[in-house]
């Protein structure tokens, strides 16, 4: 993994910008030994001897910070790191033109305050009882058969059914758009050329799906979320068709996949550690800093920025449009941050991570992620109160800017 590849990086075809002893030969998308775990294997290149940024000429070639202080250095400075291009490769991110991600202060500003009206603490108290009840019907469902597998049955179920409430779209329509945004996270294609067109196409998808809904509601005063936005106003003038495209395709995206995935690693841990799961069943208050600190041990999200003007940085120097990526692992896991940082302590004080992000674009959803993570381990303790990863399992990990598992059998006595 941290050796140079000849074949990939021949004499002279390196940036001139890019010293030869920062280049590792690393794709990101397809991680190498991440079947053993994608915190494991991402994990291999915070050593010692490893920079605390370089360079990977995997997917067009791009920059990664593997410390705690250059992710949060990275993620909390637009000027020079800039959202104007978050997914890599760089082909492929110039196609993605969703609002207020990709956007700068101080113009994200109105567009991030519209969000905020829909997704603020207050909003999530309104909803939560409708949300603790999808999760208790999804996990009465099954909770007598004695197993489970968790992905299909609750994961890929649970955030997808509040979302799609939320947005008031028909539950049917869930597989499609799941599908869209997988694209837009971990497009398919060998070549940065073949991801390009991946993504393109699925934006494209969530374009062609939301265009007669949005028309559908304008104007009227419909109390779900899409509704809320479509007649938002920004900077005091009605919010034009093309942005309210943007910013619900980019909700659609975090609200149908992130979440999925986080679940599934965590209960991957609890299935293997019935020791957690007692501290939990025996004391539920402690919930939520228990799923605070879940948030910091896994973290998933590995988004970019490009750099906006030249500048130097950890010793190299950085030429505007560089792109760097910025795994947030690599923040939670950092022992300089939180000692012991493999060990998942439900007492540890105050964990620190950047699992939702840094800076202006700290995820607008992380009210609504916090909820669903300490329900569904209220609700499922409540019913399962003890539960086993199954003798056979085999999680089948995948990396990306958002990475996953899948695979996640559970067992328990009936």
């Amino acid at each position: 993994m941290n050796s140079v590849n000849p074949a990939i990086t021949p004499e002279g075809a390196l940036p001139d910008n890019v010293p030869q002893d920062r280049v590792f030969d690393i794709d990101l998308f397809k991680l190498d030994q991440v079947e053993d775990g994608y915190q494991e294997a991402m994990m291999k290149l915070q050593k010692p001897e490893i920079p605390s940024i370089i360079w990977t000429p995997r997917n067009g070639g791009h920059w990664i910070v593997t410390r705690a202080q250059a992710v949060q250095e990275v993620l909390q400075n637009p000027d020079p790191f800039s959202s104007q291009v978050i997914v890599l490769p760089k082909e492929a991110g110039e196609k993605y033109d969703f609002i207020p991600t990709r956007l700068d202060p101080p113009e994200h500003k109105a567009y991030r305050k519209v969000i905020n009206n829909v997704l603020d603490p207050r909003q999530m108290r309104n909803i939560e009882d409708s949300v603790r009840q999808t999760s208790i019907d999804l996990i009465e469902a099954f909770a007598a058969k004695g197993k489970c597998d968790f992905t299909t049955e609750y994961a890929e179920q649970f955030p997808v059914r509040v979302f799609m409430a939320m947005v008031d779209l028909p539950l049917s329509d869930a597989p499609i758009l799941m599908e869209f945004a997988g694209q837009i996270l971990r497009p398919a294609g060998t070549t940065p050329a073949e991801m390009a067109v991946s993504l393109e196409r699925a934006i494209k998808g969530f374009y062609d799906y939301l265009d007669p809904i949005l028309n559908e509601r304008r104007g009227k005063d419909g109390d779900d979320m899409i509704s809320r936005i479509i007649n938002s106003e920004i900077n005091g003038e009605p919010m034009i068709h093309s942005e309210a495209l943007n910013i619900i395709a980019n909700l659609l995206l975090a609200g149908l996949d992130t979440v999925v995935s986080f679940l599934s690693f965590v209960m991957i841990f609890l299935g293997r550690n019935p020791d957690h799961v007692k501290q939990l069943r025996d004391d539920p208050s402690m919930i939520p800093r228990a799923a605070e600190e879940l948030l910091r041990r896994f973290p998933i999200v590995a988004d970019a920025r490009m750099v906006a003007r030249d500048t130097e940085y950890e010793g190299v120097t950085l030429k505007k449009g560089d792109m760097i990526q910025v795994p947030t692992v690599y923040s939670g896991l950092d022992e300089s941050l939180n000692d012991d940082p493999w060990t998942v302590d439900f007492h540890r004080r105050r964990p620190l991570h950047n699992t939702f992000g840094d800076g202006p674009h700290r995820c607008a959803g992380m009210h609504l992620a916090r909820m669903e993570i300490a329900i569904t381990l209220k609700e499922w303790i409540a019913r399962i109160p003890e539960f086993r990863l199954g003798s056979n399992a085999k999680p089948e990990y995948a990396s990306g800017m958002v990475a996953t598992v899948k695979c996640v059998p559970l067992e328990w006595d009936v």
